[in-house]
């Protein structure tokens, strides 16, 4: 499956400089012999329909390519799995795969295995959710991000929803976990917006990723706050948890949502208008750009430079012109 071609700038890139990055590192495909290079991806939930979606695109592209490399991909079952994300790491690095993309469940945590990867002469890239810079700096690694800017993609979904709003109406914010980077930057996305609206946030908490969790969150802010105006939700399967919250009290046609993502779940919702709006950052090819990415630098031996990829708003009016 070749990805559609306004992607392309983002998996071709230009050719990028050499460094002494991977100096000491010998080219695993060369370590493990001839044939082709196999590469491991490693991603959060696969209950969550976005990383199942990014797993389905994956091996839809190496099915199309079978000439070029060797995919394995794996998740966790729980997005807060931390230590199960580093068992799947130690069994890639086991396993002397020649590359490494993965979408890490913590912006921490997983900083030290994927250097033991790298040490082991393992393409790392990083996809979806961003290392934090000053972990990495302290370990003295550097993995390429390919991704997009979850900032400005919240941002732009904050905006929209702004255009319905009032100064001073009440608003909250359902975070993702709270180490994890994206989650950040989605959370200052939505803060950018709702302040150059003059809203008022009035409860910002964590509803780490997850229906349920995000659905008993938005219940007791609802209680705090019965004149909210509107749940700005940092993934869509937290967006569905404040849907059923409202559903439950009653309050579907008072209080906006919006998610990001993009999901199946959430479109009948859009073109019903119990979602307001959210964001696309193309789950089917998120982690196609990462693996494009490792292939081209088990080639080249380059240096690693972030590449961003794209995010588009989705509304019941761009549902409805497609």
């Amino acid at each position: 499956m070749k990805p559609p071609s306004h992607l392309l700038p983002w998996i071709g890139g230009a050719a990028l400089a050499l460094s002494g990055f991977l100096a000491g590192c010998k080219p695993a495909g060369q370590r493990a012999g001839a044939g082709k290079p196999r590469i491991a991806l490693v991603m959060k939930s696969l209950a969550n329909e976005f990383f199942l979606t990014m797993e389905n695109g994956a091996r839809a592209h190496q099915q199309a390519h079978a000439d070029r490399y060797e995919l394995l991909a794996n998740g966790i079952k729980d997005e807060l799995d931390v230590g199960k994300q580093v068992e799947l790491v130690e069994q890639m690095i086991a396993q002397r795969v020649d590359a490494l993309v993965i979408a890490p469940a913590d912006s921490k945590a997983l900083v030290p295995v994927c250097k033991k990867a790298q040490q082991a002469g393992i393409v790392v890239v990083n996809i979806d959710n961003k290392f934090d810079d000053a972990v990495l700096t302290q370990a003295g690694v550097k993995f390429p991000f390919v991704g997009p800017d979850n900032r400005k993609g919240a941002r732009q979904v904050g905006e929209y929803l702004a255009r319905h709003l009032k100064p001073g109406d009440k608003v909250a914010i359902l975070e993702g976990a709270p180490n994890a980077f994206n989650g950040i930057q989605r959370k200052l996305g939505f803060e950018d917006a709702m302040k150059a609206a003059g809203a008022r946030i009035v409860s910002s908490q964590s509803g780490f990723w997850e229906t349920d969790r995000a659905n008993q969150v938005a219940a007791a802010i609802l209680t705090e706050h019965p004149d909210l105006r509107a749940f700005l939700c940092a993934n869509d399967s937290m967006a569905l948890g404040a849907v059923a919250a409202l559903r439950a009290a009653g309050k579907l046609d008072q209080v906006l949502v919006v998610g990001y993502d993009n999901i199946s779940a959430v479109q009948q919702l859009l073109r019903e208008g119990r979602i307001l709006a959210t964001a696309d950052q193309h789950a089917d090819q998120l982690a196609v750009f990462g693996i494009e990415y490792a292939l081209e630098m088990l080639q080249t031996r380059a240096a690693p430079a972030d590449r961003e990829t794209p995010v588009a708003l989705i509304t019941r009016e761009t549902l409805a012109a497609k």
